[in-house]
Formats: C-alpha cells, sequence, structure tokens
C-alpha cells in the first residue's frame, strides 16, 4: 500500500465516521431557532439528541452482522441511503415530535458508517498498526467538532437550521461516490453467517465472553460518554447563561474541538514508548481530578467563560488518548466476527451517549452544574471499572498459569 492509497483510505473511513459527529455537532447552534419555530423548548429539542444517540445504539447491532454477512459495502450502501432520505425529512419537519423520530431514523442509516469505519480498519491493517490507523482516523473525526458547529452557526444565521440538514444530506452523497470509486472491499462475505436471531445472538455473546473486549469496551465506553454530556449541554450553557451568539458558540465549540486533535496527533507518538493500557490508565487519573475540580468550581460560582472554556479544553483533551486506545485493544483479539464486535462496541458507546445526554436534559438547572457533574461521573466510572477489570483480568491469568502448571506436572508424574 502507498501513501497516497493510506492517506486516502484513512479519508475515507474518517468521512464515513464522521457522519455521525457531524449530525450531532452541526445543527447544535440552531437549538434556540429550532425550539422556536416548531413551538418547544430547549429540553425538548435536546431530546433529538438523546433520540439520535439511541437510534445509534440501536442500528449499530443491526449492521454488525450484516456487514459480517454481506461484505462491508452492501450494507454501507443502504444505510447511507436511508440517511441521506431522512436528511431532507428533517429539513421539512413541522413539529418537534416528527423531528424527534427523523432524527432517530437519520440515525439508523448513519451509524452504518461508523461501524463499517471500524470492521474495514481491523480488515485492511495488521493488528499492530491498527492503533496508530485508528489514532489517524480519529483525527479526522475530530475535525468535524471544529468544523461542523461553526458552519452549522453561520448556515443557520443565513439560511435557517433547515438549510444544516440539506447540506449533510449532500455532503453524504459525496461520500458515498468516494466509498464507491476509492475503498476497499474489505473483508469478503461470509455465507456461513446466519442472520437468525439465535446464530447472531451466540455471535454476540461469543465476542461478550472475551474478557479484553469487555473490559474495556465497559470502561471505555463509559468514559468516552462525557463529550456527549458536553454537547448536550453546551448549547444551552454558553448561548443562554453566557449569552454568546451562535457564530461565537461555534468557535467556541471549534476551539474546545481542537483539544481532541491535538491530543490525537500526540497519542500517534506516545504510542511508539509506551502501551495502550499505560495511556488509557493515565488519561483517566488526570481526567478524573479535573472533572471533580469543575464540579467543585462550578457549585461555587469560581469560574468565568474563560476559566469554564480553560479547564474543559484540559478534560476534553483526554477524549483524544482514550477513543483510539481503547477502541484498538476492544477489537484486537478477533479476525473473525470483527463487525459483530465493532457494532457492540459503537453500540454501548452511543447508548451510554444517549443516556449521558438524557441526563444532562432531565437535571437541567439553567447552570452548567449538570453537564459538568454528569461529565465528571463519566470519568470516575471509567477509572473504577479500568482498575477493578485489570486486577480481575491479572488474577484469572495467574490462577490459569498455576492450574497448567499443576496439570503439566501430574501427567509429567503419571508418565514416570
Amino acid at each position: 500500500m502507498t501513501r497516497k492509497q493510506y492517506f486516502v483510505i484513512i479519508l475515507i473511513l474518517g468521512s464515513l465516521a464522521t457522519i455521525s459527529p457531524f449530525s450531532i455537532d452541526m445543527y447544535l447552534p440552531g437549538f434556540p431557532a429550532i425550539a422556536s419555530d416548531l413551538k418547544t423548548t430547549i429540553a425538548q429539542v435536546q431530546l433529538s439528541l438523546t433520540a439520535y444517540l439511541v437510534g445509534i445504539s440501536v442500528g449499530q447491532l443491526l449492521y454488525g452482522p450484516l456487514l459480517d454477512r454481506y461484505g462491508r459495502k452492501k450494507p454501507l450502501y443502504v444505510g447511507l441511503f436511508i440517511y441521506i432520505l431522512t436528511s431532507l425529512a428533517c429539513a421539512y419537519t413541522e413539529s418537534i415530535n416528527s423531528f424527534v423520530l427523523m432524527r432517530f431514523l437519520q440515525a439508523i442509516g448513519g451509524c452504518v458508517g461508523m461501524v463499517a469505519a471500524q470492521a474495514l480498519v481491523r480488515d485492511i491493517f495488521p493488528v499492530n498498526k491498527t492503533a496508530q490507523a485508528f489514532s489517524l482516523l480519529t483525527l479526522v473525526i475530530a475535525v468535524s467538532p471544529m468544523v461542523a458547529p461553526t458552519v452549522g452557526g453561520y448556515v443557520t444565521a443565513a439560511f435557517g437550521w433547515h438549510s444544516v440538514f440539506v447540506i449533510l444530506a449532500v455532503i453524504t452523497a459525496l461520500i458515498m461516490l468516494g466509498v464507491y470509486f476509492f475503498l476497499p472491499e474489505g473483508r469478503p462475505a461470509d455465507p456461513s453467517i446466519s442472520l437468525k436471531p439465535k446464530p447472531v445472538l451466540k455471535s454476540f455473546i461469543s465476542v461478550l465472553k472475551q474478557e479484553q473486549f469487555l473490559l474495556y469496551t465497559l470502561a471505555g465506553g463509559i468514559a468516552t460518554a462525557a463529550p456527549f454530556a458536553y454537547i448536550a449541554g453546551s448549547a444551552d450553557v454558553f448561548m443562554n447563561i453566557y449569552k454568546v451568539s451562535e457564530q461565537e458558540y461555534g468557535w467556541i465549540f471549534a476551539f474546545l474541538a481542537f483539544a481532541m486533535i491535538g491530543s490525537t496527533q500526540l497519542n500517534h507518538f506516545i504510542l511508539n514508548r509506551f502501551k495502550s493500557e499505560q495511556v488509557i490508565n493515565f488519561t483517566l487519573f488526570y481526567q478524573t481530578a479535573v472533572g471533580i475540580l469543575l464540579v467543585v468550581g462550578t457549585y461555587y460560582g469560581w469560574f468565568s467563560i474563560i476559566s469554564l472554556i480553560v479547564l474543559l479544553f484540559v478534560f476534553l483533551t483526554g477524549q483524544g488518548l482514550l477513543n483510539p486506545n481503547a477502541t484498538a485493544l476492544s477489537l484486537a483479539p478477533f479476525s473473525k466476527n470483527t463487525g459483530s464486535a465493532a457494532a457492540l462496541l459503537g453500540s454501548f458507546r452511543m447508548a451510554m451517549g444517549g443516556l449521558m445526554s438524557a441526563a444532562v436534559s432531565v437535571m437541567h438547572t439553567g447552570t452548567a452544574l449538570p453537564m459538568v457533574s454528569v461529565m465528571a461521573g463519566c470519568s470516575v466510572i471509567g477509572l473504577v471499572l479500568l482498575l477493578l477489570g485489570q486486577r480481575t483480568i491479572r488474577y484469572r491469568a495467574s490462577r490459569r498459569a498455576v492450574e497448567e502448571g499443576t496439570s503439566v506436572l501430574l501427567s509429567t508424574g503419571q508418565e514416570r
């Protein structure tokens, strides 16, 4: 594979994976306008974000077996086509209920890009290169939060929030063309994989029995849900509490997204000296400390808008380190059922993201406290699960080693 081919593949895979981040971030500056047009509240509009995250969670479970059974591209085309149609439906909806429903269906279509991108990384690149490939993929994904809300703010101000969804449909159509002409097929279709409920469930269960997958999916999935709490609450915090404009909010969001871009690039070099496990442990320790400081400072009113942005920047830096390493460690044990593993991984992450965004909406108090509390909680729970899980795996490994050693001694004694 030449460097040019490598770059093109990463760009297309990154574009597929950015469909959902764009869908989440680009319409955020339009929250007040959507609430006004649809005659509802900000809290109700926030539920459209929750619906999207729930749709991603459900959809990924559907696409995992489909990607293994039919190959990567056929399900990909179907999902992208559904996304394009529902994006246009979102643009022309006239009630909050239908808007929330269309967002759910939009997610069902668009989430195929996330599952397919992760599975294709595992298909195309060797195991010892997947963490670096995921770092570059995360870099491409991390650019979207810089571009999406900034563009969304200007588009909403100039043409209205409806135009955001038309633009999303056009972007996805272009991505589909890139997939058709430039993306490798990846793992071929496997007719032996059944789509009946029992075999599919059996496949998922076999994935869940893998200790390494379970550990880094649970701990990493909860920890990486923190940005969804930030996404759900940031528009209200900055636009309604600190009274910034749509365009200013877009720039603040872009600046904070840069935290993930910088750390993603840093991760690429860190992996030359440290293992992914070490990077994850360190990151969760420092994110927990920063998260607690955010909660205490917000409760006592210590923060101006500048100091809040600075601490959020420091906290979000950890996402560029957590995401690629947790993903690589979760998928590393699999050469078969990669699609199902990627689906379970992505589904759990989005379910946690939906739960955290819903929590911010339910806890709405007109302050930043719900947002920062949920963010801190994600880091604390992720760290506890990681430490307990690593300890359990080490203990079980040592027990197996002792049992295997005893078995060898017994068999040797019998031979004598």
